[in-house]
């Protein structure tokens, strides 16, 4: 199923044994070579995971839309046989794949297995998979990795959500090129992100002047979630020239923040970042009349690729394409919203 919001939640959460929290590659993952082996690495625990790659993966279950977007880039959509909520994907290939009634002769179907607590284990096995591959949040293996290991299916746990560099994100292309066989092709794309990632936080450091204070989200199931000054939203916002206001400077972990908290925020805020799944200032009154209090000259949201069903580009194809999320950052932050990828302007 797609991250979106609980993931992007629960990633700024800081684990133990992180290593260098300033590094720019992935902490979480290595490829070893004779034979090809990938590792996975646990956030939460250290423990590892190899998987050897003994051949291209043709055949794939992808429970995240993040690796949609991995192997988007790479050329390799046609390898997913299935996904974990289909209405959460925005890719139109993967999309015009599926059908709730699809009949078994169809070519190359894409079926949806349904989510952790109620997969369809008969359909995963009728589809041989190559490989399930999914992700985890906490240390314990979840109760249905154990049962598809038990009935002989290849499970493999990668942890991109956890990573706190956008740039490390971007590097699991690496890692699943090596599972279709791309390595090449996959080194080139990151390059090629990693440099225009680069040269935009370069460009925006030349031109100096105060960062932009930003106040991000709004109340999830309750709580009013910060980012970390570490984390992936903070860093993300920091190289384009902002400042995430209410984030702890050496710290990882969200912290939850009163609605009265929040407004003392924004009155210092010059921007308000992904307000939930609102597209208008009305949607945003409708959801807490309180907000009218918050008086913040601009409002942008990150859901200009979304479905109907609630998916988004940006934790899809964004999980890779870090240089366009900080290219649409830096252009609102200096007034120049006119070819926004991700973000649309609330109003």
């Amino acid at each position: 199923m797609a991250i979106l919001m609980v993931l992007a939640v629960v990633s700024c959460s800081r684990r133990g044994g992180q290593g260098d929290v300033s590094s720019t590659d992935p902490l979480f993952f290595k490829i070893l070579d004779n034979p090809l082996r990938v590792v996975s690495v646990s956030p939460a625990d250290g423990k590892s995971d190899t998987l050897l790659v003994d051949r291209p993966m043709g055949k794939m279950v992808c429970m995240s839309s993040s690796h949609i977007g991995y192997l988007e880039a790479l050329g390799s959509e046609d390898a997913v046989c299935a996904v974990s909520g289909v209405g959460y994907i925005t890719n139109p290939s993967i999309r015009s794949r599926y059908d709730s009634t699809l009949k078994d002769t169809a070519v190359n179907p894409l079926y949806d297995v349904g989510y952790e607590s109620a997969l369809d284990y008969e359909r995963i096995l009728s589809l041989s998979p190559d490989l399930f591959i999914t992700y985890s949040v906490g240390g314990s293996v979840p109760p249905y990795i154990s049962k598809l290991r038990s009935l002989g299916v290849r499970v493999f746990v990668i942890y991109e959500n956890m990573e706190e560099h956008p740039l490390a994100r971007s590097g699991y292309v690496k890692l699943f090129g090596a599972l279709v066989g791309k390595r090449e092709k996959a080194d080139s794309l990151f390059e090629g992100v990693r440099s225009r990632y680069e040269e935009i936080r370069s460009t925006v450091s030349e031109k100096g002047g105060e960062p932009k204070k930003v106040l991000m989200n709004i109340p999830y199931a309750g709580e009013w979630f910060i980012p970390g000054g570490n984390g992936y939203a903070s860093r993300l916002v920091r190289d384009a020239g902002g400042e995430v206001l209410g984030a702890g400077k050496d710290r990882s972990e969200s912290s939850v923040v009163s609605l009265e908290k929040a407004l003392l925020l924004s009155r210092d805020a010059d921007i308000w970042l992904n307000p939930g799944g609102c597209r208008t200032k009305e949607e945003l009154l409708s959801l807490n009349p309180l907000f009218s209090s918050f008086d913040i000259p601009k409002i942008y949201n990150n859901i200009k690729r979304s479905t109907p069903q609630g998916g988004n580009d940006f934790w899809e194809s964004g999980a890779f394409r870090a240089d366009l999320a900080l290219k649409d950052l830096a252009g609102i932050f200096q007034g120049d919203d006119s070819s926004l990828y991700y973000y649309i302007k609330v109003e």
